[in-house]
This record gives C-alpha cells, sequence and structure tokens, in this order.
C-alpha cells in the first residue's frame, strides 16, 4: 500500500486514458490525490482509467478536451476550479509523426509540424495558462509550491526520435519549462521527465507482435541497463517530481531512458 502523502491534493493529467498518462493518474490516486483525467477521443479507455482511481479511493472526474486549443485548456482550468485550488498539473498529452528516417525530409509535412507543436508545445502553455491562478492559489493556501510536470522525450536532448518534428517540440518544451520554473517560482515548480522507449500503443499500435516483441528486445539489448521500460517505470520516476520528496527542486529535465542516452550497452547485455 502505498503511502498516502498527498491526500487533499488535486490533480490534473492531461492525456490520461491510456500509457503513461494512465500510469501517473494511477499512482497520484494511491498516494491519495484526487483527480482530473483527460482525453481527447480515448472515451472508454479514458473510462477505465477513472474507474482504476475510484478504486484507490480518488474523487476522480473525465473531462475529454483538446488541449491544442485555449477552450479546451480553459474547459480543464474550469473543471479544477470546482475545487477552488489545483495543486498538481501533468502535461502528457501528447503527439507525433512517425517518419524515423529524418534524412527524408519529404516525410513531413508544414502542417505535421503545425500539428504537432499545437499539442506537445502550446498545449502544455497553454494548461498553464489556464492554471495558473489555481496552482498560485493552492501555494497561498498550503505554503508550499504547486507542482507542474511536463512530460518531454529523450528525443527533446539527443535530436533522435519517431520524426524531426516530435523531436523539436521536445526540444521546445524542455526550453519552456526552464523559462517557466524560473519565471513562475516560488510558487509554481516546473520540472519534466523525459522518457526513452516506453512500450505504449503508441508502437503496438504500429507493429504486429511479433515486431513488437522485437523492438522491445531490441531496445533491451542496446540500452546500458538492459531494459526495455513500461509505463509504470517511467511513471515511478515522474510521481517523484509532484511530491514534497522534490520540494526544493524545480527546472530540471529527468532522462529516464535506462541509460540508452549514453549510446552504447554493456557487454553483458548485447
Amino acid at each position: 500500500m502505498a503511502e498516502k502523502d498527498l491526500a487533499g491534493r488535486k490533480a490534473l493529467v492531461t492525456g490520461s486514458a491510456t500509457g503513461l498518462g494512465r500510469s501517473i493518474a494511477i499512482k497520484l490516486a494511491e498516494r491519495g490525490a484526487d483527480l482530473i483525467v483527460n482525453c481527447t477521443r480515448s472515451i472508454s479507455e479514458a473510462e477505465e482509467t477513472v474507474a482504476a482511481c475510484n478504486e484507490l479511493g480518488a474523487q476522480t472526474q473525465l473531462v475529454p478536451a483538446d488541449v491544442s486549443t485555449e477552450e479546451g485548456c480553459r474547459k480543464l482550468a474550469d473543471a479544477a476550479a470546482g475545487w477552488g485550488q489545483l495543486d498538481i498539473l501533468v502535461n502528457n498529452a501528447g503527439i507525433t509523426r512517425h517518419a524515423r528516417d529524418h534524412s527524408d525530409l519529404d516525410a513531413l509535412t508544414r502542417q505535421d509540424f503545425m500539428d504537432t507543436y499545437a499539442i506537445n508545445v502550446a498545449g502544455p502553455f497553454l494548461m498553464m495558462q489556464a492554471c495558473k491562478p489555481l496552482l498560485v492559489k493552492a501555494s497561498e493556501n498550503t505554503g508550499r509550491a504547486s507542482a507542474v510536470l511536463n512530460v518531454s522525450s529523450i528525443a527533446g536532448v539527443t535530436g533522435i526520435g519517431s520524426s524531426v518534428a516530435y523531436a523539436a517540440t521536445k526540444g521546445a518544451l524542455n526550453t519552456m519549462t526552464l523559462s517557466l520554473a524560473r519565471a513562475l517560482a516560488p510558487q509554481i515548480r516546473v520540472n519534466a521527465v523525459c522518457p526513452g522507449f516506453i512500450g505504449t500503443r503508441w508502437f503496438k499500435d504500429r507493429l504486429d507482435e511479433e515486431q513488437y516483441q522485437r523492438m522491445t528486445e531490441g531496445v533491451a539489448r542496446t540500452t546500458p541497463l538492459g531494459v526495455a521500460s513500461g509505463p509504470d517505470d517511467i511513471a515511478d520516476s515522474a510521481v517523484f517530481f509532484l511530491t514534497d520528496s522534490s520540494r526544493h527542486v524545480t527546472g530540471e529535465t529527468l532522462l529516464v531512458d535506462a541509460g540508452m542516452h549514453l549510446g552504447f550497452a554493456p557487454l553483458s547485455a548485447r
């Protein structure tokens, strides 16, 4: 049983129907937080996340909204306003356009870039813009800084990823994390987590079972820790930034990639 160290705190996790967002939401519920679960289209999956959080004792509501729009972000902030404050905001919603051959400049269109930036960069900014008064209110009420976590990617650090557009958006998100950590202190802490490979439907929906198994085995062979991470593995590190254990941490970008950024694997794992 997880320690209920987040009891009474109110959290909003965008893109929390599946994958890493769902894992973060459930782990927050385990630790006592109440939740707003968000999705754009995956209603049935989001309802499953809500049910899982409710079973853990959290008061949970589902708010479908598109975080790439001001209207969608305002809808989420208005839902959180029913609590009177917001202690935790996780900007997890994201998309990609798969074009792994970065030398093929014809694989991406201008619209691909605009769509990816709208959700991966503008979305987190608009969410913080809409939620800032509630985050500040929580800080005033509790005497501790509210916590914002941006879910970035190793792609934003290495430039290697599912597409040039995706890597560029995550690099921009890392920079925005630094800017807003400085600008919003001391009432709001802003940090980012940069996962490497995560075994989620982003890959599973594009590959058959055999292809997916080969991919995960290949990842495990080429990471220094010899593992292919799942959503819970990343969520355990992500939640650190949302608890008092990180109360003196802001403006940090943490790579959680089993050492993938190091570019080699130990002989025993090859």
